[in-house]
């Protein structure tokens, strides 16, 4: 398994920008298909986004779309969410995870490595 650490929450207002990294341990970084889901208080954890192992596949959530992009650089063995437009309704922990396995990309259950996850919160 791969070691996953994120970073670049915060507290932005509604509009604004941020960009969350996710940093993995591991040679094999480059074999995983990486995701992003959230999870808002009280409810369940959610798919964000996914990318492929070369990144040449990409695939978002609906209430994402054309907002945020999802990015890796696989030798720096990161992933990237860059988040635009943020809207209150986006504040949630969100987490990145690692699928080795590749059978799909938008249900936790499709990934083995967890990140423990950065708080995103957007003021209105």
């Amino acid at each position: 398994q791969v070691q996953l650490v994120e970073s670049g929450g915060g507290l932005v207002q509604a509009g604004g920008s941020l960009r969350l990294s996710c940093a993995a341990s591991g040679r094999t970084f480059s074999s995983y298909r990486m995701g992003w889901f959230r999870q808002a208080p009280g409810k369940e954890r959610e798919f964000v986004a996914a990318i492929s192992w070369s990144g040449g596949s990409t695939y978002y959530a609906d209430s994402v779309k054309g907002r945020f992009t999802i990015s890796r650089d696989n030798a720096k063995n990161t992933v990237y969410l860059r988040m635009n437009s943020l809207k209150p309704e986006d504040t949630a922990v969100y987490y990145c995870a690692a699928d080795h396995y590749g059978l799909g990309y938008s249900k936790s259950s499709d990934y083995e490595s967890w990140g423990q996850g950065t708080q995103v919160t957007v003021s209105s």
